[in-house]
């Protein structure tokens, strides 16, 4: 399965750095555990340590929509 971008408009996040480690963050893929599902996904991260930036739009939009999906099945 290949990443795929899952929010628009997470190029804004590249010009942001690492808070562990000071690096640029830059779009690569991420695999996410959530509710028993496995979901490869393309985020802004941090090549070096790699921490993930999960945006706020992400984490209480599409996520929760996911979420909400997941208990109805």
């Amino acid at each position: 399965m290949s990443a795929k971008p899952i929010v628009e408009g997470l190029e804004r996040y590249l010009s942001w750095t690492c808070n562990l480690c000071g690096r640029p963050l830059t779009l690569g893929k991420v695999d996410i555990d959530y509710l028993g599902s496995r979901f490869s996904v393309e985020l802004p991260r941090c090549e070096a340590c790699g921490l993930a930036l999960i945006p706020e739009e992400l984490a209480l939009g599409r996520m929760l929509e996911v979420e909400q999906m997941l208990e109805d099945k």
